[in-house]
């Protein structure tokens, strides 16, 4: 959630900016409204509460001196009852605010490109050089169908569409895959965890995906009496494993990962990438989570991506990094930077990992803060990016180490990963049918 004290000291900046994140003026300035008169209302709280005070002293004093105090005992209940009906119009104003508020994405950081959309997006560098065929390359579903180790068919039936089983050395590849990527994360100074899969309403708020995108999860009910939802990325529970606390600044930043299987109902992708690994409803990834002091966070956002793309590089995957434009960036970031992976069969790049700087955004929902060396308070900056998505990097694999015959190269970094194979043909994939 932004700052209402911004919103109201550059409320024009802010809202210009908000405008091409798909935020009305007319919102904005209704919720604005709402926080003055809310500001207006605690301040006369305060003072009636002091008076209040005043009077309860009054009336110890006179009955002390055995005075008669029944013109002071009516005054405090004609005050309780002033200050009970403010703090009523104090809380139907706050939550009005809110539901605002709590729709409004971040503001977007200075020097991004402005636009509604990916077309405003740009392109900061390439690396790694395009794989050269002799041959018309197949698409990753197309050989994986072909030698079994990826099943759409038997996924469809068993679970809808937008799911599949991985076989055989299919899923030691992906195995591998996400073992080498947490490696990397581990080398880069990140401590690993295993998170819950289900979490609460008040930790996917912290972290900007309710209310707003309640339809993109899976809400599970009669949890103990109450519903929650499948993670639809670790970036919830990592992040809001810092909620509701005061961290000491000298101790960041702190960087952690996790492995987790991810869910997304996709609401609004109809038609999109309905075959193969790109867009499915269950995926595993690596993500990687900061939290850092406010002067540092930009630096820490360069430094993530970097880890990002270095395992792309190990992996001798073609790259490109790009920076979003306000209209392309996700809810709560700020700045984010995509790193696509050059797919063969597609003839283009697509995203693999999502690196953001999410400034306080996240911090002020989730109540993430740091103690300074002079003793203040104040909001932490949080980040976070996918290191790599998992599926996604293994499509990447199949395309661009893809051989005529159909067969696959293992990266020779991943051979160690995959108890010393070095290609997954036919011979050696299992089949499609487990029997």
């Amino acid at each position: 959630m932004i700052d209402m004290k911004q919103l109201k000291n550059d409320f024009e900046a802010v809202a210009q900016n908000l405008q091409t994140r798909g935020t009305s003026r007319e919102d904005l300035q209704k919720a604005l409204d709402y926080y003055t008169q809310r500001t207006h209302l605690v301040a006369e709280l305060d003072k009636l509460r002091n008076k209040r005070n005043t009077v309860s002293e009054e009336i110890g004093k006179q009955k002390r001196a055995g005075q008669d105090a029944d013109d002071q005992v009516q005054e405090m209940r004609d005050l309780g009852k002033e200050i009970e009906a403010k703090e009523k119009q104090v809380r139907e104003l706050e939550d009005a605010e809110f539901e605002i508020m709590a729709r409004v994405p971040n503001i977007g950081a200075e020097g991004i490109p402005v636009g509604e959309d990916e077309d405003a997006n740009e392109e900061i560098h390439r690396k790694g050089d395009h794989p050269r065929f002799d041959f018309e390359p197949k698409a990753h579903y197309e050989l994986g169908e072909e030698l079994g180790i990826l099943d759409f068919e038997n996924g469809a039936r068993v679970a809808g569409s937008r799911f599949l089983y991985y076989v055989g050395l299919g899923a030691r590849l992906e195995r591998a895959v996400y073992n080498f990527m947490l490696t990397q994360q581990h080398e880069n100074g990140y401590v690993e965890m295993i998170t819950p899969y289900l979490v609460n309403d008040n930790a996917m708020y912290g972290t900007g995906q309710y209310p707003k995108f309640t339809e993109d999860t899976y809400r599970v009910d009669n949890v103990d009496d109450r519903s929650m939802s499948l993670i639809p990325t670790a970036e919830v529970p990592l992040t809001n494993y810092f909620g509701d606390n005061i961290w000491d600044k000298a101790d960041l930043p702190f960087k952690v990962t996790a492995l987790s299987p991810c869910f997304r109902s996709e609401a609004g992708s109809a038609g999109r990438d309905t075959r193969g690994l790109i867009r499915l409803h269950q995926f595993h990834k690596v993500e990687m989570v900061r939290i850092s002091t406010p002067e540092d966070s930009f630096n820490q956002l360069e430094e993530m991506t970097a880890n990002a793309e270095d395992i792309l590089a190990k992996l001798g995957l073609p790259y490109r990094r790009i920076v979003l434009s306000t209209g392309d960036m996700g809810f709560s970031a700020t700045k984010t930077y995509d790193v696509e992976v050059w797919l063969p069969a597609q003839d283009t790049y697509r995203e693999i990992s999502s690196c953001s700087n999410c400034y306080d955004f996240q911090a002020r929902r989730a109540k993430i803060r740091l103690r300074d060396e002079d003793g203040n308070v104040r909001l932490a900056h949080t980040l976070n990016g996918s290191g790599l998505a998992v599926g996604r990097t293994v499509a990447a694999i199949m395309e661009n180490y893809q051989n005529a015959d159909g067969s696959i190269d293992i990266p020779e970094v991943l051979v160690p990963y995959m108890g010393g194979i070095t290609q997954i043909n036919k011979e050696n994939a299992l089949g499609k049918k487990v029997k």
